[in-house]
């Protein structure tokens, strides 16, 4: 099915009723098939922010800013290195089961950014979820969708392109749910306009901020998403089907909010990139179960209305999921040994493999307002 594509060059207001009754023979494990008790709310609640706070202090004030950024960047940048080698690991062993398509993808557009200059900082953009020159004017343009402008809650990546879309979103009266980096601190951080004022607003929009300010969430919170924003590497504007870095963080962010009934089917996915970042060589074909595809894409100079077929995934696909990247989330350790727990049934485990990472940040003063 053919996208619909609108061209524009200043506001607008429009939008196309989304309806996506996918339908799946799948075999997944989310919050339709398995009930959970409520009954085990006896562990402990720790604070996400706990560790860079001072000893008992629980007061903004109190935030160690310093702390929590240098772990940040420490932990991106050994994150980013390992990415790397993996990802020259698998275009080299070119395996049956390889996904080294997709890393030649990713790295062609990368590649193509910098050697453009289209790109952001930071910088480079390897192996990031690249900023791009125009950013701001794709979080307009997303802005203008009637998704956007009737949603009360709006998930949105933690990455520096979607930053401004994380201010819209703030600045409209919107509640905004934001995940931890990588899921290591915590779990998610909902903020509302509410809780700050003109001065820590744009503050409020960083991964600093994000952890300073917001009230995070955990399993059992009753919330309604009614939009979800992530950032994409390459993305097919004819088929919605997405890239991101590799890491397949945003997969599991979606499949964690499935879990706690906040999204469905016909909750929108919308993206934000630069029209280079458009391509039409993702085998639809090989994407995997847990991939999740794109509904519409902002760009600085259009939205594109994909129609895609792909079906969205329906949870968390445990048979997936490496033993090392269950040990790097706490969350989702969690989450297994509740289902597990209140089920009486041990939860399938995917085949081990070498955790990609990050790549370097050399100027680390660039990265305080991501």
């Amino acid at each position: 099915m053919e996208a619909n594509l609108i061209k524009i060059s200043s506001g607008f207001s429009f939008i196309k009723t989304i309806k996506k009754p996918y339908s799946s023979s799948y075999i997944f494990f989310s919050s339709s098939s398995i009930s959970i008790s409520k009954k085990n709310k006896s562990s402990k609640k720790i604070s996400q922010n706990q560790q860079f706070r001072k000893l008992g202090s629980s007061s903004k004030e109190s935030f160690n800013e310093t702390a929590f950024e240098v772990e940040r960047l420490t932990l991106d940048s050994k994150a980013r290195d390992e990415m790397a080698e993996k990802a020259d690991k698998e275009i080299k062993e070119e395996e049956e089961d390889s996904k080294a398509w997709k890393w030649r993808i990713r790295k062609r557009v990368w590649d193509l950014m910098e050697t453009e200059n289209i790109a952001q900082n930071p910088r480079p953009v390897h192996h990031r979820i690249p900023n791009f020159v125009g950013a701001d004017s794709a979080a307009k343009n997303m802005g203008g969708l009637e998704v956007f402008k009737e949603a009360k809650c709006v998930k949105v990546n933690p990455d520096s392109p979607q930053k401004q879309v994380r201010f819209l979103t703030l600045s409209g009266g919107k509640k905004l749910l934001t995940p931890q980096p990588r899921l290591r601190t915590g779990f998610f951080s909902m903020l509302e306009s509410s809780m700050l004022t003109p001065a820590t607003l744009n503050e409020a929009c960083t991964s600093v901020g994000v952890a300073k300010f917001g009230r995070p969430i955990g399993l059992d919170e009753k919330i309604k998403v009614d939009l979800i924003v992530i950032g994409s590497v390459a993305v097919d504007p004819k088929t919605g089907a997405r890239l991101g870095k590799g890491e397949g963080f945003a997969e599991l962010e979606y499949g964690m909010l499935r879990y706690m009934g906040a999204i469905d089917d016909t909750t929108p996915v919308v993206t934000s990139v630069h029209d280079r970042q458009l391509v039409d060589d993702i085998p639809v074909e090989k994407l995997l179960i847990h991939d999740v595809p794109i509904d519409i894409i902002c760009t600085p100079t259009q939205v594109i209305f994909t129609n895609t077929a792909i079906p969205k995934p329906q949870g968390i696909y445990w048979d997936k999921l490496s033993p090392e990247k269950l040990s790097q989330i706490r969350i989702l350790r969690e989450l297994k040994s509740r289902i597990e727990r209140e089920t009486g049934q041990k939860l399938p485990c995917g085949p081990s493999e070498k955790l990609p990472p990050t790549a370097q940040r050399k100027a680390i003063a660039q990265q305080k307002h991501r």
